[in-house]
């Protein structure tokens, strides 16, 4: 690995839009205006940006300048080189929105209704608000606020407060959110409001949504383009839910050898309700198979087939009969209602090929009549397919890990998706930049098997130079799906960008690093300097399964996040999945992106209990750094807390930082407790020091 470890940008959200590629081309233009002028202003940029090929052939030098003067008041303010990413970024959001796409999101490309940058499609808007009206509908807090007009801006407005978009990702994922967490006064603050973001952004990560160009001010000011963009992977995910073998067995009837069941379980949601349908379809007599839902569902053939059989006493011969398409889809979708089958889209949606909508209908028909075999001993075999409950838990957490990250491949299943070594790549560029040999890569799709050896290879071939433990591994070890070798190296990977978060905050430490005793000592005397006497060992310590420790941390670092009137004894099993829902919802509103379930915490699954615990304290740290460079005391530069703030000691954002230190560790787990033991991949043995 070259000693280059890539362009850092403090801002975690500003380093996920860029790859390393385009951060290092961009940063070497800065500097060469900087060791031009010995500053970079505002009015230094359209030369720069007019020569970039992103823009050179969309604006002119003074529609550039034009630009920035409505961002900048003053074109000779000096800019740093985050400023100068930010002015790129909207650029190109106006690069985009000429060409007549959207970068946000390919869905929303047909428009009747234009924003500043983007457009909307009504269609899907008035399709999204009925799904809305009907599922919260009843909702003892919303109610007074449904139905929604699709004919109003009613929908963004609603959402700016936050209530909404929570309730929604709890119909799609129940019991996602504690609703106990989120603010639902009548007239909420400012903070109120913004906490109610945070705990919708953090979620929607947390049930996989993509949510990397999405931040808590956009849903404030109820960006249309975002707001319906986030509804739409919410309300896709609820649909989608069911198409898995683990929560439909019968989907087994759609491959005719035992050995096409791993492909099968590898498919993303979308793939397995195309071949779904193709399995009907084909039952029914139509020959051509359905590639996608746009075009190939557009003169509404394929749809009148699917339903006849599926629902052949509800079946119309003048659905097939008729010539005009558009009376053909108005057939189909009376055919649809009479099953019982929600209606949320037109005939002109078919017909115009609206991928969005048609994906919806798809999995309205799938959910009321999947028409698969109840053959027991296919179920049965299905079934035996399927990971045990703790392999599941910790593949969901890496998989939503990985696509929270913002990498461009998004990851459906990780022990098939990341076979090929260029998933792993991708992360690896995103935790340790610059560390991947893009020359060496091969880009998926991968046809010659030694491609996906020499992905492999450079994977591990990284691990091991951030000190990874990977004695006996080989990159086809990885290739062949080894389940406990790559649970094993994901959760290096994933404690290892834990740790650069955290030494990333740390800038005014002398370079000390951070141990998991650390983490540790600092929760412990968090918690103690609040008056308060819970006490960890460790982070396999049986009391934690209560959840009373890391609500008195939550209480320490933020006082008024939680409210203690919630909050059970922790005795029975019932009282710890209160509490420790509430602690994942309450940690989420604070601004943690963290994904373990309440199970972890009940059960105290150590490496998510750590997990936990780092994102507590890396959000701590973040803020005490943040309050120390924004309000700085004339005497010493240490800020001090507000009397109200918080009822602990008032401790400083340098002292907080400054007090950790110690050996670097890569926060050590005992694997044979922790499961993660690789037997014939990977020694248990301790991870070496990083230089």
């Amino acid at each position: 690995m070259s000693s280059y470890m890539g362009v850092h940008v403090s801002d975690q959200w500003l380093q996920s839009q860029f790859m390393q590629v385009e951060l290092r081309s961009l940063k070497s233009k800065f500097i060469s205006i900087k060791n031009q002028n010995g500053k970079v202003t505002v009015g230094d940029l359209p030369p720069v940006m007019i020569k970039l090929e992103a823009f050179n052939s969309m604006f002119n030098v003074e529609e550039i300048t034009g630009i920035l003067d409505e961002l900048h008041a003053d074109l000779s303010n000096e800019i740093e080189f985050e400023d100068f990413l930010k002015a790129y970024l909207n650029l190109q959001g106006r690069a985009t929105a000429k060409s007549g796409a959207s970068k946000q999101s390919s869905s929303f490309l047909k428009a009747t209704t234009t924003t500043l940058l983007h457009t909307i499609s009504e269609s899907e808007k008035a399709s999204y608000v009925a799904h809305i009206n009907s599922y919260l509908g009843d909702d003892p807090f919303l109610k007074q606020f449904l139905p929604i007009d699709p004919a109003t801006n009613d929908l963004f407005n609603l959402a700016k407060d936050g209530v909404l978009l929570c309730k929604l990702i709890n119909v799609a994922v129940p019991g996602t959110i504690d609703e106990r967490a989120i603010n639902t006064k009548r007239f909420l603050n400012p903070w109120e409001r913004n906490e109610n973001h945070t705990l919708c952004l953090n979620s929607a990560k947390a049930i996989g949504c993509t949510v990397v160009n999405i931040g808590t001010q956009d849903l404030v000011e109820g960006r249309p383009h975002l707001l319906l963009g986030l509804i739409s992977q919410i309300i896709k995910i609820q649909l989608l839910a069911d198409l898995s073998l683990k929560k439909t067995p019968q989907l087994v009837e759609l491959v005719d050898d035992n050995n096409d069941v791993e492909e099968l379980m590898g498919l993303a949601p979308e793939k397995v309700l195309l071949k779904w349908m193709n399995f009907h379809l084909k039952k029914a007599g139509y020959e051509k198979p359905v590639l996608n839902f746009s075009s190939d569902l557009k003169d509404g053939k394929a749809y009148a087939y699917l339903l006849n059989v599926l629902a052949p006493e509800h079946c119309s011969p003048s659905t097939l009969d008729t010539k005009d398409p558009k009376e053909r889809a108005k057939l189909v979708l009376d055919h649809a209602e009479r099953m019982d089958c929600r209606r949320y889209l037109k005939p002109e949606d078919i017909v115009e090929g609206s991928p969005n909508l048609n994906l919806a209908f798809v999995a309205q028909i799938f959910h009321q009549r999947n028409g698969l075999t109840t053959d027991s001993k296919k179920i049965s075999f299905a079934e035996m397919m399927t990971d045990d409950v703790q392999t599941s838990r910790e593949e969901r957490c890496f998989r939503l890990w990985i696509n929270s990250l913002g990498i461009v491949t998004y990851v459906n299943n990780v022990f098939e998706d990341v076979r090929n070594g260029w998933i792993l790549l991708e992360v690896l560029d995103k935790v340790s930049p610059g560390s991947v040999n893009w020359k060496h890569a091969s880009k998926p799709p991968i046809k010659m098997p030694f491609r996906k050896v020499e992905n492999c290879n450079q994977v591990v071939r990284i691990g091991r130079q951030l000190k990874f433990s990977l004695v006996n591994v080989a990159g086809n070890d990885i290739v062949q799906g080894n389940k406990k070798l790559l649970l094993a190296f994901l959760w290096q990977l994933m404690r290892y960008n834990m740790l650069q978060l955290l030494k990333n905050l740390r800038s005014h430490s002398q370079g000390k690093e951070i141990t998991d005793a650390d983490i540790l000592k600092w929760a412990n005397n968090k918690i103690k300097q609040t008056g308060r006497t819970s006490k960890i060992e460790n982070f396999k310590d049986k009391s934690l399964s209560s959840g009373i420790f890391f609500l008195e941390l939550l209480r320490a670092v933020e006082p008024r996040v939680v409210n203690w009137n919630l909050v059970t004894k922790g005795e029975s099993d019932e009282e710890k999945r209160l509490n420790a829902t509430y602690i994942i919802s309450v940690t989420r509103k604070l601004g943690c992106s963290i994904f373990l379930l309440p199970e972890d915490i009940m059960e105290v699954n150590q490496k998510m209990i750590l997990t936990l615990a780092a994102s507590i304290m890396y959000w701590s740290l973040q803020k005490a750094v943040e309050d120390v460079e924004s309000s700085p005391s004339p005497s010493n530069g240490i800020c001090t807390a507000t009397p109200d703030a918080s009822p602990a000691q008032s401790v400083s954002g340098e002292d907080e930082i400054s007090s950790l230190g110690g050996e670097v560790s890569y926060l050590n787990i005992d694997d044979d407790d922790s499961d993660t033991a690789v037997s014939s991949q990977l020694e248990n043995e301790k991870s070496p020091t990083v230089e």
